[in-house]
């Protein structure tokens, strides 16, 4: 996801360079470092942005775009890496699958502005990839309104592609262990909003990574951010005066994560101070609060903290367990 909103943010930023030329993966059978809906821009100037593999294919990909440059017709490649010998390209791929790739003319601009303003507000964008035509001219890329009524609805012909806004993550608290937290999901593409009841903390000079900055007090901060089913949240004030009325209020909402800094007994007291407080704590509400947060990484410093929070984060929004790739049974890309 991080790479579309690359990829639309260089063409939105710079109107007046000389089209370019987009590369997409489009199907794979098999193994493949990259999974379709990976893309690289290559401009005339011979920048780069994203890729469509670990490196080995954007070679021949760069050389292809060159011919579609020229003739301004889109072109679809096949590369067979299932030979154990990869006799036909000679670099050990070892990916062992069969990919295919769309090479074709930059997509007109409302494609990536509608894709921005989508990203900006939250919503889902769906694209189509025409990459198998008797007429040349419909091979391309298009929202997927726009290519329902121009062409059929074979999935061999098209990739049609379900893009997902960017990941929201809240952070309460903006100490000094927020920022590396802020920064590392930032490289992932997630959307960041850092909350702290302390002015002095929650500013942008502090953040500039940060979407969002806010500053309010702990019973306000909650009606200042905004928060759905899909928002990962991180409370991590260190002040249990702060957490508890955040725990309170945020233990109510149909959050896709929510994790707590600090021992599991610290956890334990707010929990038992809330129903003290009259605040029904249900067995599902405890179980989805994730106290100590992060992952088991014997982790120390901020940073290393951070990517514990990180990985966690990262199982839950995918569905896995984070236990190590050489213990599934199952292939990486399910």
């Amino acid at each position: 996801m991080k790479e579309l909103q690359a990829i639309a943010q260089t063409i939105l930023a710079t109107p007046e360079a000389p089209p370019g030329i987009l590369a997409t993966l489009v199907s794979a059978d098999g193994s493949s470092y990259r999974r379709p809906g990976a893309r690289l821009l290559i401009r005339a100037d011979g920048t780069r942005c994203g890729s469509i593999s670990g490196g080995c294919l954007e070679e021949d990909v760069i050389a292809r775009a060159e011919r579609v440059r020229a003739t301004g017709t889109a072109e679809a490649v096949v590369y067979d890496t299932t030979s154990e010998n990869d006799i036909v390209w000679g670099v050990g791929l070892g990916c062992h699958g069969i990919i295919r790739v769309l090479i074709e003319p930059l997509p007109q601009r409302p494609l990536w502005e509608k894709l921005a303003a989508n990203f900006h507000a939250r919503r889902m964008t769906q694209l189509a990839v025409v990459h198998r035509a008797l007429d040349a001219a419909k091979l391309g890329t298009r929202l997927a309104t726009a290519a329902a009524s121009e062409v059929g609805n074979s999935s061999q012909d098209v990739f049609w592609e379900n893009v997902p806004p960017p990941t929201s993550l809240v952070v309460f608290g903006a100490g000094d262990d927020a920022m590396p937290l802020a920064r590392l999901v930032r490289e992932l593409g997630w959307q960041v909003t850092i909350a702290d009841p302390r002015p002095a903390f929650a500013t942008t000079a502090r953040f500039p990574m940060a979407n969002v900055v806010v500053a309010a007090s702990e019973h306000q901060l909650l009606g200042c951010v905004l928060l759905g089913p899909a928002s990962f949240v991180v409370v991590m004030t260190h002040h249990y005066i702060h957490d508890v009325p955040l725990l309170r209020g945020l233990l109510q909402q149909p959050l896709a994560y929510l994790g707590l800094l600090g021992p599991r007994k610290r956890a334990d007291k707010i929990l038992a101070d809330l129903e003290q407080q009259g605040v029904s704590v249900t067995p599902q509400q405890r179980a989805r609060l994730h106290a100590p947060v992060g992952l088991d990484l014997g982790t120390d410093s901020p940073e290393e903290v951070a990517l514990a929070i990180t990985a966690e984060m990262q199982a839950v929004l995918t569905g896995r367990d984070a236990r190590p790739l050489r213990e599934r049974l199952r292939p990486i890309h399910g």
